[in-house]
């Protein structure tokens, strides 16, 4: 019931066979998955169900499993005041050839589609209620308390690891202390929003992290099209004005800015005006 691959680092869901890993999950929750509804990501595969469920399986490395746990999807169900799917159950295993660990979360069916890929590079229709959707969920969200700390793309997010971020590529005299922390989704894009109903989706890394991140991560995945990230930084406002919000905004560009950053990304020029206009603000205070 496992890939053949030589090292739990070089699997990619796109491209490795996933049929037997379909087959198991489908015994354990007693569904059948519709063939065509199949979504493959690198680290995903996701499929509606034949009880108009939809199954997310996540395949993760044991050292990217921190003593919390990663049942993310799960715990995020006690979050009052967000627009998601319902959290039905799991089925969670260790891989038997490989240090690895196997969980599958089905859920309800989105209300609408995704937006579109993780970085937009046309404007999409999105009305005023939309986006009255996501600050309610956004506000609802930051309002709770939780232990979990955030874990975007698996790494556990620290002062040291946004303080580092920021000075690999922004060197200066400012401070990058954080000084609020609060619960945050940690992969707002918008392949993980729907539209034209507002849903978020995909709860796996969602914890504590400082103020501003959701907000700042949306507008770096909006910088290809100039009037969506200027919405963006409108709606949220009040964050991205913030001391926090400014340090989001550089930790996001230093992502898009960094040593991995492809000269032709269309987001690179409004990053770098972006994030010099927020270090002279740091500067000033």
């Amino acid at each position: 019931m496992t890939l053949s691959v030589a090292t739990s680092q070089a699997v990619d869901l796109r491209v490795q066979p996933v049929d037997e890993i379909l087959d198991r999950v489908a015994r354990s929750l007693h569904v059948r998955f519709l063939p065509d509804t199949v979504v493959r990501k690198r680290r995903s595969v996701g499929a509606r169900t034949n009880r108009e469920t939809w199954v997310r399986i996540e395949r993760r490395p044991l050292a990217r499993i921190t003593d919390q746990g990663w049942n993310g999807a799960e715990w995020a169900t006690r979050l009052d005041g967000v627009a998601q799917p319902a959290w039905q159950g799991c089925v969670v295993w260790r891989d038997a050839n490989e240090p690895v660990m196997w969980r599958a979360d089905e859920t309800d069916l989105l209300p609408a589609a995704p937006v579109g890929n993780a970085v937009l590079s046309e404007a999409p229709e999105l009305s005023d209620e939309w986006w009255d959707g996501l600050n309610a969920s956004l506000d609802a969200l930051a309002a709770h308390q939780t232990r979990w700390v955030a874990t975007p793309d698996t790494e556990t997010i620290t002062q040291a690891s946004v303080t580092e971020a920021i000075r690999a590529v922004f060197p200066g005299d400012f401070e990058t202390t954080v000084q609020r922390w609060v619960p945050a989704h940690a992969d707002l894009n918008w392949a993980n929003v729907t539209a034209p109903v507002f849903s978020l989706f995909d709860w796996e890394d969602w914890g504590n992290a400082p103020q501003g991140l959701d907000s700042a991560s949306l507008w770096g995945n909006s910088l290809a099209v100039p009037s969506l990230a200027d919405r963006v930084r409108q709606e949220r406002r009040r964050g991205f004005e913030s001391r926090d919000g400014k340090l989001m905004t550089l930790f996001v560009s230093s992502k898009i800015l960094g040593p991995h950053a492809h000269p032709e990304d269309p987001r690179l020029e409004p990053a770098q005006r972006m994030a010099q206009q927020v270090i002279e603000e740091l500067q000033a205070d």
